[in-house]
């Protein structure tokens, strides 16, 4: 019986996969094509986070130690690939910003903005960049965090006329060389007033910055209870007289009298590419 049924089997007569006996076997299955791979290693979308509510943001300025320029030449002149490769190694969870300050601040020589979706992919970059040579010999002197949110008063419910103004405003200008970081602090008679009363003084606040938004941009990141401000307010312009005279409407509006902090620090920096950053403060000292 045994011969019987390899012999059955062996003329197509006798199947195993279920089908009858007696019946030809089934043509065999074509091959599947192998499922696309998801792509890797896919940078964050610059746009769409710099836009969207709820990111995590992370500032922090930094002074290189004298005994960086101690370190080998050769070491100091690779110290921007290794940067570069933190930079990869983490393009698909943070957006990172680099400033030059050398020459503005005396308490740093450069500052960096990061954003990410999450705040531990944030911290997970920062750690990895103070392991380089280059973040070894980088003291940080300032450090501050927060988050994006909708607008809290200049919305279309609240002040239609007003967030006409500010969604109609665009930046005209050339592409922009200088960044601002302002910490702001409010008092408790600020968060004791009434939102309507927070909305009037908002408003009036927000009226004479519009005829600056053409030649300065503007972000918001609020941080009470994330960290020891209120906001941080950061700028970027091409135009310094026009940042100035900015300025000097906000410092006249009355809701200037809630503030226990602006600035301290003021950080002006120029906008730069972090490899080119890391090579000028590496091969000067």
């Amino acid at each position: 019986m045994k011969v019987r049924c390899v012999s059955l089997v062996a003329a197509g007569l006798l199947t195993i996969a279920g089908s009858a006996i007696g019946q030809p076997a089934p043509a065999p299955m074509p091959a599947m094509a192998p499922a696309a791979k998801p792509a890797m290693n896919t940078p964050v979308d610059r746009a769409k986070i710099l836009s969207a509510p709820g990111v995590f943001v992370a500032f922090s300025t930094y002074k290189i130690r004298p005994d960086y320029f101690k370190v080998a030449l050769a070491e100091r002149k690779g110290a921007a690939d290794e940067v570069m490769a933190v930079l990869e190694k983490h393009k698909e969870k943070v957006i990172v910003d680099a400033y030059l300050t050398r020459g503005y601040e005396a308490k740093s020589d450069y500052f960096l903005r990061v954003h990410a979706y999450d705040a531990v992919a944030a911290q997970a970059f920062l750690v990895d960049f103070r392991a380089t040579r280059f973040g070894m010999y980088s003291d940080v002197t300032e450090s501050l965090v927060g988050i994006t949110k909708a607008l809290n008063y200049i919305s279309k419910d609240k002040s239609p006329d007003l967030n006409k103004g500010l969604s109609g405003a665009t930046y005209a200008g050339d592409a922009p060389r200088f960044a601002f970081m302002i910490p702001v602090k409010k008092n408790a008679d600020w968060w004791n007033l009434t939102d309507e009363q927070r909305l009037k003084e908002m408003e009036t606040h927000t009226l004479p910055t519009l005829p600056f938004l053409v030649n300065v941009k503007r972000k918001l990141y609020h941080s009470t209870g994330l960290d020891d401000t209120d906001f941080i307010t950061y700028f970027e312009t091409n135009d310094l007289g026009a940042f100035n005279n900015l300025m000097l409407s906000l410092a006249k509006v009355p809701e200037n009298k809630y503030h226990v902090r602006w600035g301290n620090p003021t950080v002006l920096g120029t906008i730069q590419p972090i490899e080119n950053l890391v090579k000028t403060l590496s091969m000067g000292n």
